[in-house]
């Protein structure tokens, strides 16, 4: 069974570009192939990555509940053809963009079928690593229930903590097998103070350590330039290696 790493936070706390780290991380860690899962809604960890996304699940979820599915074809086929085309294939890593439903109505059917095939599709990979967005629900929804690390990545602010602390305890609610959560403080100015400190404690939520804040992987977001590019010897990216050596080496 695949180890899966599941990433969610508030809006604009970097998360995705953790993701993006922790993916060249494990590649860099001969954990391959690993399977990437972009299930935000608003999808651009292939930005990070510098891949080129023409299909998505949402697309084979609209073509399915509009009855596109060709005659002779049966649903569970058609959803197996369209997640193969939706599979983009890199070094030592492949992505699967969810993306989401464009219009009203129950996507109950297709949804169900696409867990399915998510499912099996992990069980060819050692490692998943999903970026998600703040609500955990997609998670249950989506893709695989079975999450042996969430890591909540967070920002500096009091309301960045709070949507962590949030998250985690909204994952402890829901029926996804979460095995252990932490906390990441991303463009980290200062140490944690004692009053973060013992709101974590307090929610039982770990704390893995903190990105400091960095020009460089300001820059490369800032131009569009995938941020895995960034130097191994870049003092943002040594900072988040050294947590997932804590947390999953």
């Amino acid at each position: 069974m695949a180890y899966t790493i599941a990433l969610a936070g508030k809006g604009g706390t970097g998360k995705t570009t953790v993701a993006g780290m922790l993916i060249k991380y494990l590649e860099k860690k001969n954990k391959g192939p690993i399977l990437a899962v972009d299930a935000d809604a608003n999808a651009n960890l292939n930005e990070v990555l510098g891949l080129k996304v023409e299909n998505t699940l949402g697309g084979a979820r609209e073509d399915m509940k509009k009855g596109k599915v060709p005659e002779g074809m049966t649903k569970d086929i058609f959803i197996s053809m369209k997640l193969e085309e939706a599979l983009v294939e890199a070094k030592g890593y492949d992505l699967v963009v969810m993306g989401q439903p464009e219009g009203a109505g129950c996507y109950c059917a297709a949804n169900s079928l696409l867990t399915n095939f998510l499912e099996k599709l992990s069980g060819n990979y050692p490692y998943v690593v999903m970026d998600n967005e703040a609500g955990m629900e997609h998670i249950s929804r989506l893709t695989t229930k079975n999450v042996d690390v969430l890591l909540i990545v967070t920002d500096t602010s009091r309301r960045g903590i709070q949507a962590g602390l949030r998250i985690h305890e909204l994952a402890k609610g829901l029926n996804i097998g979460v095995k252990n959560s932490y906390l990441i403080i991303n463009m980290n100015k200062e140490e944690p103070s004692k009053e973060v400190v013992q709101m974590l404690q307090d929610k039982g939520l770990a704390m893995a350590g903190t990105i400091p804040e960095n020009d460089m992987v300001y820059q490369y977001d800032l131009d569009g330039r995938p941020t895995v590019e960034i130097p191994e010897d870049n003092q943002a990216i040594q900072a988040a290696y050294a947590i997932f050596d804590r947390i999953i080496g």
